[in-house]
């Protein structure tokens, strides 16, 4: 699943009407969210039946029977509960299907947010042998009720960001390898490992029960099992202090 992808869903969730130029373009070249277009269409064809039920005739059919005329043919009022319970049927077979849309939605989406955010402070991606002050460290932190060991490695950057409307700490750790970017999402979970490659980048995130996730990226040529190595390494030295 690509960024790109991401980016086509959360805009045809959004307005399946609505999709610019170069993500239907998009579209047209991915199979896969080529048939998710199809199941929103199905979806939204499906929502429009139920909701086109006439609530009115639904309603008097369920007028108790005493209030109806004797003899008008009425059979009992088991029409009024066979009204509703048509009518509960086709909202709970739409609400079901959107759950099922929503949850089909790719956990990309928080790996696209991700690497959105790196373009912010490109400046952090510096190959260094200077580390952040312990006092700048601490600081960023705090809020999150977190503190690192020296097995993270060098940090030679923190920074305390707005990322889906919360304060996270986005940090650089020296690697061999070059920078690594590490962004402590106390506020966002996953239920399972989420790896991602694009826009020149290479990440994980990893669920971290009881604090939400990590994510932690690399830039150029790093392979999964580095990539993995150093988020265990990170991960392994965070102490949570609340």
């Amino acid at each position: 699943m690509t960024i790109v992808c991401a980016a086509y869903r959360r805009s045809i969730l959004a307005d399946p009407r609505d999709a610019d130029l170069k993500l239907r373009a998009h579209r047209d070249s991915c199979a896969e969210c080529a048939e998710f277009s199809q199941r929103v269409a199905r979806f939204e064809s499906r929502l429009a039946r139920a909701l086109a039920i006439d609530l009115d005739a639904a309603a008097g059919a369920a007028r108790p029977f005493r209030a109806r005329r004797a003899g008008s043919g009425y059979r009992g009022a088991g029409v009024g509960r066979r009204g509703w319970m048509a009518l509960a049927a086709s909202l709970t077979m739409a609400i079901g299907v959107a759950a099922g849309l929503w949850l089909a939605a790719p956990r990309a989406s928080l790996a696209a947010d991700v690497v959105t955010h790196m373009a912010e402070e490109p400046q952090a991606w510096r190959s260094t042998d200077v580390p952040v002050s312990s006092a700048a460290l601490g600081a960023v932190l705090h809020d999150a009720h977190m503190r690192l060991t020296a097995k993270a490695g060098l940090v030679s950057y923190a920074n305390s960001c707005l990322f889906r409307g919360h304060q996270v700490p986005h940090l650089v750790v020296q690697s061999d390898g070059g920078p690594v970017t590490v962004m402590v999402l106390v506020h966002e979970s996953v239920p399972a490992e989420v790896q991602f490659a694009d826009s020149g980048y290479r990440g994980v995130i990893l669920p971290v029960p009881g604090h939400g996730s990590i994510a932690v990226l690399t830039r150029g040529a790093a392979d999964r099992a580095t990539v993995e190595r150093i988020a265990a390494r990170v991960l392994g030295a965070i102490v949570w202090t609340a």
